[in-house]
């Protein structure tokens, strides 16, 4: 009886710390999303004002010889 009991509590131990742990992990992975969201955002930011200046620069240009004869 007292040798199940210990076994019980062994066993309730190492549910409380693989518990513990998976909280732990759980807190890191959701500060890692957290910052990994915040860069994706700030990338896509960036991508968009490419984007523009890109288009801005191409509507500047000249059109092409065969597009103005085409005209």
């Amino acid at each position: 009886m007292v040798s199940d009991f210990n076994s019980l509590l062994d066993k309730v131990r190492q549910l409380t710390e693989l518990s513990q742990a998976l909280r732990s992990e759980n807190a890191a992975l959701r500060g890692e999303l957290a910052t990994l969201a915040d860069e994706n955002t700030r990338l896509s930011s960036q991508m968009r004002q490419a984007h523009d200046r890109v288009e801005t620069l191409l509507s500047g240009l000249p059109a092409e010889a065969s597009d103005e004869e085409a005209a």
